[in-house]
């Protein structure tokens, strides 16, 4: 079953259990400053933003599996360009 989003806030309601559970492992490994949102805009603006026919599957995979390096660079790296959360 393909499910359709009419929105990304609808899209990122339903991924907000796995960004939670990223969250979580997250801070777990001592990188308590990085946000949900944190975790949202990395995938959203580096991995999704060139994806054509991405299904939910695909970036719940995505979430749950980037490493939590590459997710902490990208942090780090827009606060130290103060850049802020979109």
């Amino acid at each position: 079953m393909d499910e359709k989003f009419s929105s990304l806030e609808s899209l990122y309601k339903r991924l907000l259990p796995a960004l939670k559970s990223k969250q979580k492992e997250l801070h777990q490994n001592h990188m308590i400053y990085i946000t949900i949102e944190d975790i949202w805009n990395y995938l959203k603006n580096t991995k999704w933003n060139r994806g054509v026919n991405l299904t939910l599957f695909d970036m719940v995979d995505d979430i749950l599996n980037t490493k939590n390096e590459y997710i902490d660079e990208y942090v780090i790296e827009r606060r130290k360009r103060g850049i802020p959360n979109e």
